[in-house]
């Protein structure tokens, strides 16, 4: 079975480095950016199965990324994962209005992650994706 290729998108280098390690362990390929731009640009060149994007972010906010690639039919598939310490309910509310499958806050339970992501790239599947 083809590893599905993760792209995490977070200015905070612990948590890029935690999750990847998190998620390699879990058999997982890892893509990484630091910054809305660089998350952009690589979701667009990379096409992966699925992404985890940080809201607060340098150069463009996950909120306009999310949208960006939800309103673009190309990769309206990616399954995406709004993944950020803004936990009030009008933050998830937008982050779902901006196309995003899934809302976790941080701190966040690693199982709760791997749990969210195994049920979006199923569904992703099913889709035929």
């Amino acid at each position: 079975m083809d590893k599905k290729r993760i792209l995490i998108v977070d200015d905070e280098e612990d948590i890029l480095n935690l999750l990847r390690f998190r998620l390699e362990a879990n058999n997982y390929e890892v893509l990484t950016a630091s910054d809305g731009q660089e998350g952009l640009n690589k979701a667009r060149t990379e096409r992966p199965d699925l992404m985890i994007l940080d809201l607060m972010l340098p150069k463009l906010d996950g909120y306009k990324v999310c949208r960006m690639l939800k309103f673009d039919k190309i990769y309206k598939a990616i399954p995406i994962i709004i993944f950020t310490a803004k936990a009030q309910q009008k933050d998830e509310e937008l982050g779902k209005e901006m196309g995003a499958d899934a809302y976790i806050a941080k701190p966040f339970e690693p199982e709760v992650l791997l749990e969210k992501m195994k049920e979006l790239l199923n569904i992703a599947e099913l889709r035929g994706s």
